[in-house]
């Protein structure tokens, strides 16, 4: 199978076209495009090449069966995700079984842990306040920002206007910072 190949291809078809045939091998071109941002995510947690490299095949293991039973809308957010989520577990686990004379000082974990946390919360805010946008803006900001299109390339995949794109995008992030804002004084 060539990479090149299957470019044109959108995340969201491949998921389309693995639930209309059941065949892995479009799973495998949409987990091949996100390894190095997996491994990324899974080294800034682990820092370490050799448990970040065997994070990311547990993790591809996990979206096999999760993309088989739920469906996903953003595949790169939530492989993000995933990831996240596997590592800061990985780190309590680890963190549990050290010997503690060996262990990280009581207050140096407890911060990694509470930034990990605030990740995984401000991921959360920011996937629930995405989802309170209207479709226009909702579209144009994941298009944007998450899968890193151009306005033109917004503007022919969804037959918007450049203007329209970027009108959008402009009140999207507002919308979405003030529902944001709104949500975590709620939340707190």
């Amino acid at each position: 199978m060539q990479r090149n190949e299957y470019q044109h291809i959108s995340d969201q078809e491949l998921l389309n076209r693995f639930h209309a045939d059941h065949n892995k091998q479009w799973l495998g071109i949409l987990l091949e495009r996100y390894t190095l941002l997996l491994l990324g995510v899974c080294m800034k947690y682990l820092k370490n090449e050799e448990e970040a490299k065997d994070a990311v095949q547990q993790i591809f293991l996990k979206a096999l069966s999760e993309f088989e039973k739920y469906p996903v809308t953003y595949p790169k957010s939530w492989l993000y995700k995933v990831a996240s989520n596997h590592c800061l577990m990985k780190l309590r686990n680890n963190r549990i079984n050290v010997p503690i004379s060996d262990a990280t000082p009581i207050t140096e974990a407890t911060a990694d842990i509470d930034e990990f946390q605030a990740k995984e919360v401000s991921l959360s805010l920011l996937e629930a306040s995405l989802n309170k946008l209207n479709r226009e803006q909702q579209t144009c900001i994941t298009l944007f920002y998450l899968r890193k299109k151009s306005y033109q390339e917004i503007c022919n995949q969804t037959g918007y206007t450049l203007l329209q794109v970027k009108s959008h995008i402009q009140n999207g992030k507002r919308n979405l910072k003030m529902i944001m804002e709104k949500m975590q004084k709620q939340h707190d």
